[in-house]
């Protein structure tokens, strides 16, 4: 894949959602349904290796340059996370400044609800991909319950059901 569309496909996502995984559903309609230079599973991958490392919640989107360009993808991938900083402040000021208007709050809380929305839809697809049999069905459940009802840090959970997929592919 020519690395200016994938720095293009990707800045288009980080720059209209301005934050970490709400550009989920744009990268997986982009990189997978239409140019299908990536699969699920590989975009899979690659936010969990966002997720498992420091840094912002975005950093998926270099795996994902990654895995369409190599690595002159994952440099785009890189540009098209800060490009968006170079942006975000003069957007701040001026919302800024008229944050109390109504039409501006609606406008707002529109959009976290349609991205919200979005990353549900996606997750619930990219979820469907990753669980193959009710082994990981049944890891994804215990997941969602350490999750749901403690505190836990999320790379603690990773690992632990990684070592567990690893005990249970040693076990094969």
């Amino acid at each position: 894949m020519n690395v200016l569309l994938v720095y293009a496909l990707l800045l288009k996502a980080t720059c209209t959602t301005f934050s970490g995984l709400a550009s989920l559903p744009i990268v997986r309609e982009d990189f997978v349904l239409h140019h299908h230079a990536i699969t699920d599973r590989q975009l899979n991958t690659a936010v969990a290796a966002g997720r498992s490392g420091p840094g912002p919640l975005g950093v998926y989107v270099v795996a994902v340059g990654y895995y369409a360009a190599g690595v002159p993808g994952a440099i785009s991938g890189t540009l098209a996370l800060m490009t968006p900083a170079f942006f975000i402040l003069p957007l701040l000021i001026w919302i800024g400044k008229r944050a109390d208007h109504p039409v501006i709050r609606r406008v707002i809380r529109s959009l976290v609800l349609a991205s919200a929305g979005l990353l549900a839809a996606t997750a619930l697809q990219l979820g469907m991909a990753a669980v193959t049999d009710s082994f990981q069905l049944a890891l994804a459940g215990a997941a969602l319950l350490v999750y749901a009802g403690t505190p836990v840090e999320s790379i603690w959970v990773m690992l632990l059901a990684a070592a567990a997929g690893f005990a249970r592919a040693c076990l094969r």
